[in-house]
């Protein structure tokens, strides 16, 4: 029996039908055609593997598809190369310790809010009341409570950073900050 026998009709109609579209999808997202090609040759063998199996799929255009972002995925991830961390990196104790601090601030800050981001924010955040439970007690649905508390998170975060001095380091966390004056 011949190779090409041996792969279901279903697979070579799907495959000359698709080939042409994924191989310029691969070429664009690879920017190498030995790339593509390889990957190509391989989307195609993962294709015969499913056997008569491929002849259940509904949309094999998608399938293929989603079998070429997978691949390239596994493949990136293949591929990634670890950067070492440089010595100097503070330690998570450092940060905490940081954040902590931050806390002499937060009362002041939260006073110059307003009386809607200062409840919020104390009920929710310091709290612990879960979004639902503010939202029923004062009359409010759940997605107008969630838009109030990231509004009244961006207002105390702003002015954590204009009232304390707060710097941010490349990962957006919280390295150091000015005291602020009573």
């Amino acid at each position: 029996m011949s190779e090409s026998s041996a792969i279901p009709p279903c697979v070579l109609r799907a495959w000359h039908t698709n080939e042409e579209e994924l191989r310029h999808w691969l070429l664009r997202q690879l920017a190498d055609q030995e790339q593509a090609a390889d990957s190509l040759h391989d989307i195609f063998l993962k294709a015969i593997a499913q056997g008569h199996a491929f002849c259940e799929i509904s949309n094999p255009r998608a399938w293929f598809f989603q079998v070429a972002r997978n691949y390239l995925i596994d493949r990136y991830r293949k591929n990634t190369r670890l950067v070492p961390l440089p010595e100097d990196l503070p330690t998570e104790e450092q940060m905490v310790a940081v954040v902590d601090d931050l806390t002499q601030c937060l009362p002041r800050v939260l006073s110059e809010l307003s009386a809607n981001d200062s409840d919020i924010i104390r009920c929710c955040d310091i709290e612990g009341m879960p979004l639902q439970t503010y939202a029923t007690g004062h009359q409010l649905s759940l997605s107008a409570t969630k838009s109030r508390i990231q509004r009244a998170r961006k207002r105390l975060r702003d002015g954590l950073l204009h009232s304390c001095k707060v710097v941010l380091d490349n990962q957006g966390q919280v390295c150091c900050f000015t005291p602020r004056e009573k």
